[in-house]
């Protein structure tokens, strides 16, 4: 059993270096904060969206104490065991129904990040998780206020068994980048942070150059080839209570999962469901 000493990935993240490496003339960063302690950087950030907070700004913090995630979840870890943030953007000149790939571009990015800097292999799970062994590994929420969206994502970096949320009904286990086989020089979670933000910067400025359109940006290609979903049989758990069985076999131009119907007649666009991997 490790000490507090021995656990990796704890020391504090350094501010003043990431600003200097994330933040260049005419990329997407304009800002890079960290704070010791908040609810939830997803809920600050929407705040300050709503007084006029331009694109760009990255909010850190090294303790989220009551962490949001989807259909009113929370989500918690120790202090600097995680890498907790969210984003702001405004990307006006993507149509509002193309906006719904920001999650998954996000995701896109986070799993090439952690394959980079850690060796660890991670996929993504329709519409917002990253599974590492079976496992979630990364959750991401994106929020809309008025003209902006913020992105919210938390990385279990090197979070013990001890120390992950008890798993909830239906739900997947939870795993870290620690007990997934990250090596220990891997789990810094600056350069980790950096990796996600180059990558997130790459892909939105690409998306958003092409009015949002995933085929002119290569994100649909790219988000099938990281998918786990795709090609899997799936339970899509749908708003009211209603439940959708079928082979996932892609995601459409407004990053909506497509379900083949159970009679194979065609698919069903699924744009907001909880979906649980069948076989």
């Amino acid at each position: 059993m490790r000490t507090e000493n021995e656990t990796p990935a704890r020391g504090p993240l350094a501010p003043a270096a990431l600003r200097r490496a994330a933040v260049r003339p005419g990329g997407l960063w304009r800002d890079v904060e960290v704070v010791e302690s908040t609810g939830s950087t997803n809920a600050d950030l929407l705040a300050r969206a709503l007084r006029g907070e331009p694109e760009g700004t990255v909010l850190v913090t090294e303790h989220q104490q009551a962490g949001r995630g989807r259909m009113g979840r929370t989500w918690t870890t120790p202090p600097r065991a995680a890498l907790t943030f969210s984003l702001l953007v405004r990307p006006a000149e993507v149509p509002p129904a193309r906006r719904g790939w920001l999650p998954l571009l996000t995701g896109v990015a986070v799993v090439e990040a952690i394959t980079s800097v850690t060796g660890v292999p991670a996929n993504l799970k329709w519409p917002n998780d990253v599974l590492a062994s079976t496992g979630k590994l990364v959750g991401i929420l994106a929020e809309a206020a008025a003209d902006a969206i913020v992105v919210g994502v938390g990385v279990n970096v090197s979070t013990e068994a001890s120390e992950l949320p008890e798993r909830g009904p239906g739900a997947l286990p939870a795993t870290s980048l620690l007990l997934a086989g990250a090596p220990a020089a891997t789990l810094d979670r600056g350069p980790l942070l950096l990796a996600i933000l180059t990558a997130v910067e790459r892909w939105y400025l690409a998306w958003r150059a092409g009015n949002g359109d995933p085929e002119a940006s290569g994100l649909r290609k790219r988000y099938t080839e990281l998918s786990g979903t795709i090609g899997r049989h799936v339970r899509a758990e749908l708003p009211g209570g209603q439940a959708l069985c079928g082979p996932a076999v892609g995601v459409d131009a407004d990053g909506r999962l497509l379900v083949g119907s159970s009679s194979g007649t065609g698919t069903v666009p699924v744009a907001a469901a909880d979906v649980v991997h069948v076989r």
